[in-house]
């Protein structure tokens, strides 16, 4: 019995590390051209579920975006459901299909890809919590759905264990 659990837990542990290649994702229409699709002015709605789901925080955020070259500036104004606001400034270099990504609150580099409509991103995000900060594990997916409209959901998880997801739903001005 006790040796059918210990397969079990790992059998779960393993389930949970599974991710899905963004390569899966090449073929599909229309492509999401980074630089193209975040250059200007795109507007966003979202929210925060914590790990039971619950929607916990809601916001919009404004993106201005500009390029030059292969480098980009993504600046971000969140404004949230309490009042509160936050700007978050990314900075992305493109390398082929390869993107690194560094901003304020990010731990090092995110390291990106983009292949047909989809982008697929990890960093370690610095956020606040309970008086001080935390180093959480984010799992950034883009997917293009039409000309204006990208859907963003990012899983957040630290030791490995889920603790939120955003969604955002993001339309080009």
């Amino acid at each position: 019995m006790l040796k059918s659990a210990l397969i079990g837990a790992v059998a779960l542990t393993l389930a949970g590390c599974a991710t899905v290649d963004v390569a899966n994702y090449r073929s599909e229409r229309p492509p999401l051209d980074l630089a193209r699709y975040f250059n200007g002015t795109v507007d966003g709605w979202g929210m925060f579920q914590d790990r039971s789901g619950q929607v916990v925080r809601r916001f919009t955020v404004r993106i201005d975006g500009t390029w030059d070259g292969n480098r980009g500036t993504l600046d971000e104004h969140f404004e949230f459901s309490d009042g509160e606001k936050q700007n978050r400034v990314w900075t992305l270099v493109k390398d082929g299909d390869r993107y690194t990504g560094t901003a304020g609150d990010v731990v090092g580099a995110g390291q990106g890809i983009q292949q047909g409509n989809a982008f697929n991103m990890r960093y370690v995000l610095r956020v606040p919590w309970a008086g001080r900060t935390i180093d959480v594990d984010m799992d950034d997916w883009m997917w293009r759905i039409d000309e204006q409209t990208v859907l963003n959901r990012t899983a957040m998880t630290k030791f490995g264990f889920r603790v939120g997801e955003v969604t955002l739903s993001l339309r080009k001005r």
